[in-house]
């Protein structure tokens, strides 16, 4: 029995972790007539320098010159992790992009008992008061390449032959989220309206819907992270359901997509039943 758990200890902590599946998904958002368009939605690398793995897979998703590139935050683990990120994002860089920020782009990971996220989530429990990791280089990073940042603003943004709205909010799971900030009917004119959040938490999420957002992304979850094979996850660390820890759903009258994302705490360094993942979401016409 001890040899079987540390067989699956080493499987989810070497095999698993390191098996980066990128995921598709068409998503039916635009009017008839209009031509297709390609997201990729990047998310929760946790990235420490030394992951060389990572840093290769993502530089090559380069090879699929999306249209817009979305990050959704969680990107470093480690106060000299961003010069391996930007690294890890230079051949997409070309590329029009959006990001927003997660709790762990600010504040370093701590050790946890794994176990209590059966009972709670994490929201609001860090003990630092003060950011202690490179945030403010992070963004500065990404927006010296001409990537948006998001957080708890709005901007428009031309994808393809579309003209895309975007509304973005910090992170709900340290209460930096100001949806009040973006707050409104999202633009007529837009082709596509698109809303952007770390944390998929259901009542931002009602408010990007209300507001006539149409594509609603996320990270945060891990998917669940471990999980159990035919059965899914067991948490979500946040308010969404199980059943839409990842991947393509609908919210109200949006449509949802979460990234179980491509990363792991470093105190916490295994998936099971959860690969690491990217999507590559091929906006199309409605039928």
């Amino acid at each position: 029995m001890l040899g079987l758990g540390l067989a699956g200890l080493g499987y989810a902590s070497v095999v698993e972790r390191n098996s980066f599946r990128l995921r598709r998904f068409d998503v039916p958002v635009l009017e008839r007539g209009q031509r297709p368009v390609r997201i990729l939605h990047l998310s929760d690398l946790h990235l420490t320098p030394r992951r060389s793995m990572l840093i290769k897979w993502v530089r090559s998703l380069g090879a699929l010159e999306p249209d817009l590139v979305v990050n959704t935050g969680d990107s470093i683990a480690h106060p000299e992790a961003v010069p391996a990120l930007l690294h890890a994002l230079e051949p997409l860089m070309s590329r029009p992009g959006l990001f927003v920020y997660g709790s762990n782009d600010l504040y370093a990971p701590q050790p946890k008992n794994p176990a209590r996220y059966l009972w709670r989530t994490s929201r609001n429990e860090r003990r630092q008061s003060v950011p202690n990791l490179p945030w403010e280089e992070l963004g500065a990073g990404m927006t010296s390449e001409g990537w948006l940042d998001m957080n708890n603003t709005t901007a428009r943004v031309k994808v393809g032959d579309l003209d895309v709205a975007v509304a973005g909010i910090h992170d709900s799971h340290i209460s930096r989220d100001r949806y009040d900030l973006v707050a409104g009917p999202a633009p007529a004119d837009a082709d596509l309206r698109l809303g952007v959040m770390h944390s998929p938490e259901p009542s931002n999420m009602t408010r990007f819907a209300d507001d006539g957002y149409q594509l609603l992304l996320a990270g945060h979850t891990h998917g669940g992270q471990l999980c159990i094979p035919f059965y899914g996850a067991l948490v979500t660390n946040c308010g969404i359901d199980r059943a839409r820890v990842k991947g393509l759903s609908r919210h109200d009258s949006a449509w949802l997509h979460v990234s179980a994302g491509l990363g792991t705490s470093p105190y916490a360094p295994a998936r099971f039943a959860c690969f690491p993942e990217a999507s590559l979401l091929t906006l199309v016409p409605r039928r």
